[in-house]
């Protein structure tokens, strides 16, 4: 696929709030809407070569066209509150917040002409029928939380002590419709124009009489494409912050997650069982499922009604030491444990094709036979660090520190490897990994080379980090069968989405007199794995972006501002290739998005 594409974006927010204070109390409400519209259109050319084509394929050429609508919104109410008792020895903190989100993609479109000997016609078997999708998603997030902090004197120093209480709610409806057109008899002669496809003399019974397109829903009842999920997540924390030495300051904290996760939807073949039930027995889709999961079937675990997928109590602990070396000298040492576990997308049957690279994402509840069971679990992370730091002026800061982290079966996107002829993606646990590396950050101020520059500061960072990755059987399995002479498949490879290396570089101006800042900012990172290969298909690393980014904002007066920004000022193309071994890399994908400038203006009131 090779193409163009054109992104038209529009921003709308708004964020308005109120705020009460008394001698110990405070009390604030806010409340904030973004509204979001994204047109996008594409145009591609599709060159399937029949003397290097993929098991499966048949070699054609092809026109692609695609348009696609999405508009999000997010809605926000945020009501908090803080309290001192006895002079502040005592401090409550509490927050209440509904968010709400919202995705609609009305009606994206694509049509595409397989083109022989100058010919444009429609083929199922080749570049595909005409296509229409309609995805929907709605979710609501509410939060409660309340802190408490006391200020006592340990080891005859102050200290503090903190606990708290929270609670997380989460909901989301999903949905999915798609249609394709088919044709009745002989097609129309086509211009490979598709603005012709919906024309009336071409839709059946208009054309010839007898023939023409008509549209075919590919949605069972009931639909695989949607589900609804819920989580609700109750947790509680101790912390204590206290100096045992004069020196030595200590954080120690432990908090607990009962975290549960329900979900109901159902893969495809039982959809279709579900469906054939209903029919076939006259009941309605509710008798129907109940039927299917009360039967034998090997697969009736396909289908959940707000059953859990995740249950879990989880206890994270931190211990970080504080040393002062100097006043503005500090060495860190700390450990955590943390935790990453799978989205509502990646832990359902959902299989979603991405409209522009034609790339299909399935949930993680699906299974392969003999190479995925379906169970989905979250990473387990346990983190080191030491870190030196140095404060030579306010808002400065040299530091060095190296790190260390350890995962317990992390969530991958992987290529699904009995999927030979199609970009069909799966996020799924892999086998356990680790990571190491080392840091170094700077920010100075550049007044100490000349006065005049007292405004002028610069800052950076560079990252260098190892990760390996533990394969598990069925992946190594699936890479040994087409290994190639002289290969050495050792049973580990890099982490995806893990770089090697990443730097960020900027210089800033700040002039809070005139309302004034710029910044002039770098970055790049290294060759990263970005989808885990394997069996056909080799894994694909991305080649390092050079991205160079201007913003400036400006304020006049109190309430109106301007910002303008430039995007991707060295016209840098991102880029992705399969890599194999002792081979020349292969496009993956290639996106030239372009040096993009922007405008906004704001107003305060």
């Amino acid at each position: 696929r090779d193409g163009i594409e054109s992104t038209r974006n529009t921003l709308l927010g708004g964020l308005a709030g109120v705020a009460f204070k008394t001698l110990s109390s405070k009390f604030k409400l806010t409340t904030m809407r973004l509204q979001n519209g994204e047109s996008r259109a594409a145009q591609f050319s599709i060159i399937d070569d029949p003397e290097d084509r993929a098991t499966g394929k048949s070699g054609f050429t092809a026109t692609n066209d695609v348009l696609t609508y999405d508009e999000r919104s997010l809605t926000n109410y945020f009501l908090s509150g803080e309290h001192s008792i006895n002079n502040k020895k005592f401090l409550i903190d509490w927050r209440l917040a509904l968010t709400n989100s919202n995705l609609e993609q009305p009606d994206y479109r694509e049509a595409a002409f397989t083109v022989d000997q100058g010919e444009a016609t429609l083929s199922a078997g080749q570049a595909g029928l005409p296509f229409r999708s309609w995805r929907f998603l709605d979710e609501d997030n509410y939060v409660a939380k309340v802190d408490l902090t006391y200020s006592p004197k340990l080891f005859d120093r102050d200290s503090k002590i903190k606990g708290g209480l929270s609670y997380v709610y989460k909901e989301r409806d999903y949905s999915l419709l798609n249609y394709n057109m088919q044709f009745l008899g002989t097609q129309p002669t086509w211009s490979g124009d598709p603005n012709e496809i919906m024309l009336d003399e071409n839709i059946y019974p208009n054309f010839n009489g007898n023939g023409g397109l008509y549209f075919q829903a590919e949605n069972l009842a009931p639909n695989p494409n949607a589900y609804n999920s819920t989580v609700d997540n109750f947790a509680a924390y101790m912390s204590a912050e206290f100096s045992p030495f004069e020196k030595l300051k200590a954080v120690l904290g432990l908090r607990s997650e009962n975290y549960v996760q329900r979900h109901t939807g159902r893969s495809q073949s039982a959809a279709s069982s579900i469906s054939f039930i209903s029919r076939t027995e006259d009941v309605s889709l509710d008798e129907a499922t109940v039927t299917f999961r009360n039967s034998n079937a090997d697969d009736r675990d396909q289908v959940l009604l707000d059953d859990k997928v995740l249950d879990d109590l989880d206890f994270f602990p931190s211990v970080n030491l504080i040393y002062s070396l100097k006043e503005t000298q500090n060495i860190r040492l700390g450990y955590s444990r943390t935790i990453a576990r799978p989205t509502f997308k990646e832990l359902s049957y959902a299989q979603i094709i991405d409209p522009i690279s034609d790339r299909i994402f399935n949930g993680g509840l699906l299974t392969y036979d003999g190479e995925w069971d379906g169970n989905l679990t979250p990473t387990d992370i346990d983190n080191f660090d030491l870190r030196f730091e140095i404060f030579p002026r306010r808002g400065e800061i040299i530091s060095a520190s190296v790190f260390y982290k350890s995962f317990d079966r992390p969530i991958e996107l992987v290529r699904i490897y009995q999927a030979q002829t199609n970009n069909e993606f799966q996020t799924r646990n892999v086998g356990d990994g680790q990571l190491y590396g080392f840091e170094f950050e700077f920010r100075k101020r550049l007044d100490f080379i000349a006065g005049k520059l007292e405004n002028w500061s610069v800052n950076g960072n560079v990252t260098i980090t190892e990760s390996q990755i533990d394969m598990f059987s069925n992946e190594r399995e699936a890479r040994e069968e087409f290994q190639k002479d002289g290969e050495d498949i050792d049973g580990t490879r890099d982490m995806a989405g893990q770089a090697p290396y990443v730097i960020n570089a900027g210089i800033s101006y700040e002039n809070f007199d005139k309302g004034l800042d710029a910044g002039l900012f770098y970055n790049v990172q290294g060759a990263t794995l970005v989808v885990v290969g394997g069996s056909l298909f080799p894994d694909v690393y991305t080649e390092p972006f050079h991205s160079l980014n201007f913003n400036m904002n400006k304020k006049f007066g109190e309430s109106l501002g301007v910002n303008l920004s430039v995007s991707n000022i060295l016209n840098d193309v991102r880029e992705q290739f399969f890599q194999n071994y002792e081979a020349t890399d292969q496009f993956f994908e290639r996106r030239s998005p372009g040096t993009a400038v922007g405008i906004g203006v704001s107003y305060s009131f």
